[in-house]
Parts: C-alpha cells; sequence; structure tokens
C-alpha cells in the first residue's frame, strides 16, 4: 500500500477549548503514539487527512517540526451530526513490522440461482506488514448453493499476510429464499367456509 504524506504540527496546548479552536481553522487534533514512546500531540490538515482516510488500513508518513514517522489510524472520532472528524490516534510502526489489522471483504460472482447469499463478515482481522497490507480480500462466490459455507479459513490471503481471526467463523452462507407465511390465509378460508355453513 503506497504512503499518503500529510504535513503536522506539534501541539502544546490541550483541553477542549484548543480542540474547539484547532477544528474552527480545519484542522484535526492527533495523538501518535507506540514503541514505548511518548505519546506525541499533533495538529493535521482536516482535508488532507479527509482524502486519506477514505483508504482503509491508509499508510500515513507524518512529516514536520522534526517528525518523520509511519503511522497507521487506529482511533477515529467524527462528529455524529457534521461528520468532521473531531481527533485521530495514529500508531507508530516501522517498516517490516507485523501489525494487525481489518481488512474488507467483498465478493465477486454470483450464487446458483434460488438461494440468497447471507454475509456474515465485512471485514476480518489479519496480520500483515506495516508496509504491505492488503487493500482487502475477495470471495468468488460464483455457482456457491444452498448450504454452501466460507468460513474465515477459505479466505485466500496475500502472500505475507496470515489470519488472526478463529478460522470456524462464518464468513458468508448461502441460504434459502424466505417464503411467505399461508398461515393466515388458510384459517381465513376456514373461517369464510365456517359462515358459510352456519347461513
Amino acid at each position: 500500500m503506497p504512503e499518503v504524506r500529510i504535513t503536522t504540527e506539534t501541539r502544546s496546548e490541550f483541553g477542549k477549548g484548543a480542540a474547539r479552536k484547532i477544528r474552527r481553522a480545519s484542522k484535526v487534533p492527533a495523538v501518535l503514539y507506540g514503541h514505548g514512546i511518548d505519546p506525541k500531540h499533533l495538529t493535521l490538515p482536516g482535508h488532507e487527512l479527509m482524502i486519506a482516510l477514505r483508504t482503509p488500513n491508509v499508510l500515513i508518513r507524518l512529516e514536520g517540526e522534526g517528525i518523520n514517522e509511519l503511522a497507521l489510524p487506529k482511533g477515529v472520532q467524527r462528529d455524529p451530526i457534521k461528520g468532521f472528524y473531531e481527533h485521530v490516534d495514529l500508531l507508530l510502526v516501522k517498516s517490516g513490522e507485523k501489525v494487525t489489522v481489518d481488512i474488507p471483504v467483498t465478493t465477486t460472482g454470483d450464487i446458483a440461482p434460488g438461494g440468497l447469499l447471507d454475509q456474515q463478515l465485512i471485514s476480518v482481522s489479519v496480520e500483515s506488514e506495516a508496509t504491505h497490507i492488503p487493500t482487502g480480500v475477495v470471495v468468488d462466490i460464483e455457482g456457491l448453493k444452498i448450504g454452501d459455507v466460507v468460513t474465515a479459513a477459505d479466505l485466500k490471503l496475500p502472500k505475507g499476510t496470515s489470519l488472526v481471526a478463529e478460522p470456524e467463523t462464518v464468513v458468508l452462507q448461502v441460504t434459502n429464499v424466505p417464503t411467505a407465511d399461508t398461515g393466515e390465509t388458510e384459517e381465513g378460508t376456514e373461517s369464510e367456509g365456517s359462515t358459510d355453513s352456519s347461513e
């Protein structure tokens, strides 16, 4: 996965008032931690961060004010109404280091007619090199029939990536298409017959 370079500033003011001031300037307060270092309090440009975070598990190269580090977003807080980023936690990583992340699960192909696809996992936990995190895993569902199940162990992960989730975890399955309950109709028909006979 390519790096996204973001210029950052070190911040020395903390608290809700300082955070509001940062957000009014279209910036986002952040904390960088990991590898036993003291947490570093940073300020990131809001627009660049928004674009970067569109990519799952994006690798961010932080640059500026004596900082030149690689980081992964590990906690993102957004305003529930307006949607802007309120705060970001960043995990310091090194090239070649193994990290645990969740990657999206998508499908390709079509199941056999008559079935219903039930995808129970939209992401799966894996371990991968920090600089080679896969963008996701694709499951080929072409021709799967009712009763077929795909577990985490069945996923074809890229080389260098290993499964963290329990192997028997169900990712998706093909079930019967639900049918309408005709009990009420039958009951109504019997009721109508009973009324006619009384007359």
